[in-house]
């Protein structure tokens, strides 16, 4: 029953002004959406209630039988997006005007929680218009008037249509007039054109999160009806607009109309196992009808592409003149594709005098996008001249240094490839039949350890000291080799590189093992190199780092960086938002836990199929797999993903990184103590777990809720079973019955999406901008694998050179160096972990201290790195020409700045 408060006084008129709406992409807030494509599902049309009560009503605000009623003013907040005043003028323009004028903008209806009491259907909607009252800061000001009759019972959802001929940009609705006070609800969502699509859309007000069974009867039919109209039916195009959330696979990343070189496998299924991506439904190729054409834009959904203050930020902007214009011209200022550079001093100069760039027709173009890359020289050209990395400005021989090649696989760019060996010999599980499994490293290295009067332990005594280490791309890798090295300009070996722990808590290089397997009638090729005392050694271990150097930076982008984010968290929590957006678009709680996190992940993935991953892009041309990339990121997924090692306490004890162990504050204990990745991002993940956990026990308090719980079973079936339908009969698959178990799963998601992409993506330039360190690629195979005698000698006479013509090409590197500067960039919009409060959250009490909490726990985290790496005793992240350990520092201002956690993969 609806309180009575009534307003005094009625409003007065007000001058209108014109408004001239333009696009403006994606909000950030909750969005209830309806799809743009109409259909009913037959699954409705079974449901009487659904059917009655589908018709329009005829019912007018007031009722035509007398009944008390209580005024309701609604005041709708639109946003005035930039530039609209020049792009959107027209004939619609003109008549949207009018509509704005006779105050005919919006259509409001209001819904009631409760059935009528009669006839057991969905009470008639309040209905009225809305009409412009002005703007202020880029807002747009609507207010309708609604006389609620006082039988109404609660307001739990408004529909909205929207008047114009274009779409609008809808922030949020304030309904007043209740003794309770004003009702809030949050949109942040596009509201389609009427003209474009008959389907009203439905918003619930910010006080509900309503758990399935707790549904109020008045509201069911529509949370019902949001998980078939979402889903979409895996027919027809997707169009710009849409907001339809169904799976493909990856059938989008070859070309093979253009070119048969472009050609590439489906990925996802039993060849070619894969997650899979939001489905775009473009038309099939002509000459592979398994692929998708790419001549459209690749579809996102509405309320997923990034927002307009996004676009025409930095980070945005800067992006899409990465691929478009910087990447193009640096192919035509460096006509030689294969050329390297001859000198190291070249490679110097990149950063000091930089490459003159081709002018473009606008004027400034390079400066005004990108202005961290080009430098203004008086009046001269426009040069590209990068910044020198924190790490070289450092230490500019730090990439030479044996212990910096160890220190960086625990608190470098990939930080989740180093393993502890459990075992001995080393062994291998590819076909022995066609592989050699077995491991010389046992004949060829003793391990030197200082301490007491013991001198050297073997093997054996080294693993059950737990002191040894290996980052092992042997089985990863050796079945493509025969196959990348026919792709002119590249070679590739499988590698086990082996580490040994000091009493100092540092690693120590070992040996690197390089394989070439059985191929052109030759012998399998198998040799371990060691740190050597002589100038011959030292020049064959130099080259053979840097050999696992670019398997690691492969590895890296390929699983850790795109396959674990892009992948994992594009897919696996694209499959969570997919669902998510179906089911909990109803004003669920957990969608307003996750949805933070997934904010503008789907337009990246997007943008990187269009020009990152596709064939003969940027990971393509210059990383050492090629047009195998994508074929190994597929063997990765395969061989190596699993959901429950997503968690950060689970992937260390997988990788022997750490053991259970319930006296330490997380339930492990690090076999290496100073690894300054896991103790910072363990810290971050019992943060993030704590806050789960108040939020989850707040709205499920009863453990059987979570199994019976209908939307929130489905939601978790269909992300094995479709979102990872390649996997969906593995074992390890978390069940999800309890509270605890809800707990564990989005811990996992908010920290991959969150801490785990911090931790491989913001360093990028800072441990990639100078090459040398994590080369990409490397051209030249091993001097001693079957030489000629002429290749033998000319790596005696000038062993340098054999070293920079196994580097990237001059065009690769530097292709690679600007993608890397973009990558780690923080837009001046970004929305940082536990920073910025959901309205919806506000507005409850227990949540609004819960996130509070969550949030001066974030702040205090960034005490304890500070004083982590003012620690001298640390020697991994504190030391003579060190950058100081900083990804997991959950704020940062804009910019290249090495730290920051973002919410969400909106880069």
């Amino acid at each position: 029953m609806l309180k009575v408060q009534v307003h005094g006084q009625s409003h007065s008129t007000r001058t209108h002004h014109l408004l001239f709406p333009k696009p403006f992409l994606h909000g950030g807030e909750q969005a209830f959406l309806f799809i743009t494509n109409s259909r009913t599902s037959s699954s409705i049309k079974g449901n009487k209630r659904a059917q009655l009560s589908s018709k329009p009503s005829t019912i007018k605000a007031v009722a035509s039988v007398p009944k008390k009623c209580i005024k309701v003013k609604a005041v709708v907040t639109a946003k005035q997006t930039i530039g609209g005043m020049i792009t959107s003028l027209g004939i619609e323009r003109g008549l949207d005007d009018i509509k704005d004028l006779l105050g005919k903008t919006l259509h409001l209806e209001l819904l009631s929680v409760e059935l009528d009491e009669k006839t057991e259907l969905e009470k008639p909607t309040v209905k009225g218009y809305a009409h412009r009252v002005g703007k202020a800061e880029g807002d747009v000001k609507y207010e309708a008037e609604f006389e609620v009759p006082t039988d109404f019972g609660e307001i739990g959802a408004i529909f909205v249509e929207n008047e114009h001929h274009k779409e609008m940009f809808l922030e949020d609705v304030v309904l007043d007039g209740f003794s309770s006070g004003p009702i809030n609800i949050s949109c942040c969502s596009w509201i389609h054109s009427k003209y474009d699509n008959k389907h009203k859309r439905v918003f619930f007000i910010n006080k509900y999160a309503y758990l399935p069974s707790q549904t109020p009867e008045g509201l069911t039919r529509l949370r019902e009806e949001e998980l078939v109209l979402l889903r979409g039916n895996g027919q027809g195009e997707r169009k710009v607009g849409d907001r339809i959330y169904d799976y493909d696979v990856y059938n989008d990343i070859g070309d093979p109309d253009s070119s048969p070189e472009l050609s590439r496998p489906v990925l996802g299924g039993k060849e070619h196992p894969y997650p899979r991506r939001c489905r775009t439904g473009r038309p099939r190729c002509q000459t592979d009808p398994l692929s998708e054409k790419r001549l459209r834009d690749f579809y996102v959904p509405r309320d997923e592409a990034f927002s307009e203050v996004k676009q025409l930020t930095f980070s945005a902007k800067t992006m899409y003149s990465l691929f478009h214009a910087l990447i193009p011209s640096l192919g035509n200022v460096i006509s030689d594709a294969e050329r390297g550079f001859s000198y190291f001093t070249s490679i110097d100069s990149l950063f000091c005098e930089g490459i003159n760039m081709p002018p473009l027709s606008k004027q400034g173009f390079w400066k005004t996008m990108m202005p961290r890359l080009f430098k203004a020289i008086t009046d001269g050209p426009d040069v590209l001249r990068f910044e020198t990395p924190p790490t070289m400005e450092r230490d500019k021989f730090f990439w030479m240094r044996d212990e910096e090649f160890a220190r960086q696989t625990l608190a470098g760019l990939n930080p989740y490839s180093i393993r502890l060996v459990t075992e001995w010999p080393l062994t291998s599980k590819l076909d022995p039949a066609i592989y050699d499994s077995f491991s010389w490293i046992l004949y060829i290295i003793y391990i030197p350890f200082q301490g007491m009067n013991i001198n050297f332990y073997r093997m054996f005594q080294a693993i059950k000291r737990r002191k040894l280490f290996i980052l092992d791309y042997h089985d990863l890798l050796l079945p493509f080799v025969s196959r990348v090295r026919e792709i002119k300009g590249t070679t590739l070996y499988g590698s086990r590189t082996l580490f040994f722990l000091t009493p100092e808590g540092t690693l120590r290089p070992l040996a690197i093992e390089l394989t070439r397997p059985p191929m052109h009638g030759k012998p399998q090729w198998k040799q371990v190199y060691t740190p050597s005392w002589n100038s011959t050694g030292c020049w064959l271990w130099r080259l053979a780092k840097a050999h696992v150097l670019a398997h690691d930076a492969g590895y890296h982008q390929l699983v850790s960086h795109w396959y674990a984010i892009m992948v994992t968290n594009t897919l696996c929590h694209r499959t969570f938002h997919n669902r998510n957006q179906e089911a909990a678009q109803c004003d669920a709680s957990i969608y307003r836990l996750l949805h933070p996190h997934f904010r503008y992940t789907m337009e990246i993935n997007a943008l990187a199929r269009e020009s990152l991953v596709n064939a003969g892009g940027i990971i393509e041309s210059s990383f050492t797999p090629g047009k195998y990339a994508m074929e190994i990121c597929s063997s990765a997924y395969d061989q190596l993903w699993r959901f429950d090692h997503q968690s950060l306490p689970d992937d260390l004890i997988s990788r022997g990184m750490a053991i259970e162990d319930l006296t330490e504050p997380h339930g492990i204990k690090l076999t290496i103590e100073d690894y300054p990745f896991a103790c910072d991002g363990l810290v971050l993940w019992g943060i993030i777990k704590q806050w789960v956990t108040d939020y989850v026990q707040h709205y499920y308090t009863d453990p059987s809720l979570v199994a019976s719980d209908q939307e929130l079973q489905a939601w978790w079936t269909e992300i094995r079973t479709v979102g990872h339908s390649d996997k969906k009969d593995e074992p390890w698959w978390p069940q999800l019955k309890t509270p605890r178990d809800l707990i564990d799963i989005i811990t996992t998601i908010v920290w991959v999406a969150s801490g785990h992409h911090a931790a491989v993506n913001f360093g990028q330039y800072s441990y990639g901008g100078y090459f040398p360190n994590r080369p990409t690629i490397a051209r030249r195979k091993m001097p001693n694998e079957d030489p000629t005698d002429e290749e033998w000698e000319i790596f005696l006479q000038k062993p340098e050179s054999l070293l920079l013509a196994t580097f990237p090409s001059k065009l690769q590197a530097t292709k690679v160096m600007a993608v890397l500067n973009v990558l780690s960039n923080h837009s001046p919009d970004e929305e940082y972990i536990g920073q910025d409060m959901e309205p919806a959250w506000a507005e409850d009490p227990i949540i609004k201290a819960a996130f509070e909490k969550f949030s001066g726990r974030l702040k205090e985290l960034e005490g304890i790195i500070d004083e982590r790496n003012a620690n001298k005793d640390l020697k991994n992240r504190c030391g003579a020409g060190i950058v100081p350990y900083q990804f997991l520092k959950p704020f940062s201002n804009p910019g290249v700045t090495g730290q920051g956690v973002p919410c969400s993969i909106s880069i």
